[in-house]
């Protein structure tokens, strides 16, 4: 019998009108996104922050996710986070990384249990100073067992970037790369982006000719490993060949960046964060930034919910920023106009709203209510450079709006 976090996954992701086939495949991604899908996120906290203009009295509701932008928007100093999940997964997730960032002796353990993600060292630390402090329910998860028969928290002495679907995805495409000739770090040494964009013209474009590639990323569920629900992928292909756009995507990570300022690349191409002092991480990691974030930590409260869920309960004009990741790339019409009915209702003045879209434009004209979506502005330039500058490269468009006066 399901859960009720399978239950609400379900029904965010299965679509009802679509076909019985489709339907299949909804369901099926589904079941495999109630494990852990993003040990990291995969949007750009920077642009978050600069797209959002957190106020010292700014409310946000994001969604939760990996939680590493959650505690990234701590360094603006808002005065309340909402993080909200449908996986129970992320939630877990979220609150080891806040009794870290509260309970832990020093920066080098916390830098060590998310950046070194590795070592026995972190088991030691997780037994002494967080078992003690977590919920039940989040010991539960860490302390239970994955399929594979392993304890959840050797994930952070086998190395947590390498699990959950997206940490399997990268895996494989690292295990295709080998079979190709490729070493996916050759990239991460390059010293200038016209190094970087040299070595994925030469070695790792070509890839993406090859007939299997192409084959394989015809199939819905290749994509599953990215998060990406059958839904979803058919907003991301257009009318492209998916291998085609997954290296437009990747040719933007690889080469329009700095290796030397982008933790994705990283992520991407190592499976995990650089090491060495200097080399890029979260804000939430960065030295300079952890005893903020310590102070701050009590500031977000985890909830195992919807974003539409949360809002319903909410008093009118009582947030102002709202974050959705991707998450309307899953929604049909009702569910777009039923959550953008709550955010409007619960917005304050000046609030803004800010999401990405696996395909360039925005997704909401036509689809939100016209009484609805009247009352925002596009900002249509700050969106296109807030696409332009985001790291992670992996979306189409990053889209902002603001409540107008």
């Amino acid at each position: 019998m399901p859960n009720a976090a399978t239950t609400k996954i379900a029904r965010a992701v299965v679509r009802e009108d679509a076909s019985h086939t489709s339907r299949l495949l909804d369901k099926a991604f589904a079941f495999a996104f109630k494990g852990l899908v993003y040990a990291q996120i995969w949007e750009d906290p920077v642009v978050d922050m600069q797209a959002l203009g957190i106020q010292p009295d700014s409310r946000i509701v994001t969604i939760a996710s990996g939680s590493c932008n959650a505690l990234s928007y701590l360094t603006a100093n808002p005065a309340h986070i909402t993080a909200v999940d449908l996986n129970t997964a992320h939630i877990a997730l979220g609150k080891l990384k806040i009794a870290a960032a509260q309970h832990l002796p020093d920066y080098e353990y916390f830098r060590r249990f998310f950046v070194q993600a590795d070592l026995h060292a972190n088991l030691v630390a997780y037994r002494r100073y967080l078992r003690p402090v977590l919920d039940e329910t989040s010991q539960r998860y860490w302390e239970g067992r994955d399929l594979t028969g392993r304890r959840r928290i050797h994930g952070f002495r086998k190395g947590i970037y390498r699990r959950g679907l997206l940490g399997n995805f990268i895996g494989l495409a690292h295990f295709v790369a080998r079979l190709n000739g490729l070493d996916p770090r050759e990239l991460l040494s390059a010293t200038s982006l016209e190094e970087q964009q040299r070595i994925f013209v030469e070695r790792y474009a070509p890839v993406f000719d090859k007939r299997i590639v192409r084959w394989l990323t015809e199939q819905r569920a290749s994509l599953f490993g990215l998060g990406i629900p059958p839904a979803q992928y058919d907003a991301l292909a257009g009318d492209s060949h998916m291998a085609d756009v997954l290296r437009q995507r990747l040719e933007k990570l690889a080469a329009h960046f700095p290796v030397n300022d982008n933790y994705f690349a990283w992520q991407a191409f190592s499976r995990g964060y650089g090491r060495e002092p200097g080399l890029p991480l979260p804000p939430y990691l960065q030295p300079q930034w952890f005893e903020t974030v310590r102070d701050r930590a009590s500031r977000i409260d985890l909830r195992h919910a919807s974003f539409t869920e949360f809002l319903a309960g909410q008093p009118d004009s009582s947030q102002d920023r709202y974050i959705l990741l991707d998450a309307q790339d899953w929604m049909d019409d009702g569910q777009l106009g039923a959550l953008w009915s709550e955010i409007t209702r619960t917005a304050r003045p000046g609030a803004r709203v800010l999401f990405r879209t696996a395909a360039e434009p925005t997704l909401l004209p036509g689809r939100v209510p016209e009484a609805i979506l009247s009352r925002w502005d596009y900002a249509e330039a700050d969106s296109a450079r807030f696409t332009k500058g985001d790291r992670s490269s992996i979306y189409g468009g990053v889209h902002l709006y603001v409540l107008k006066p």
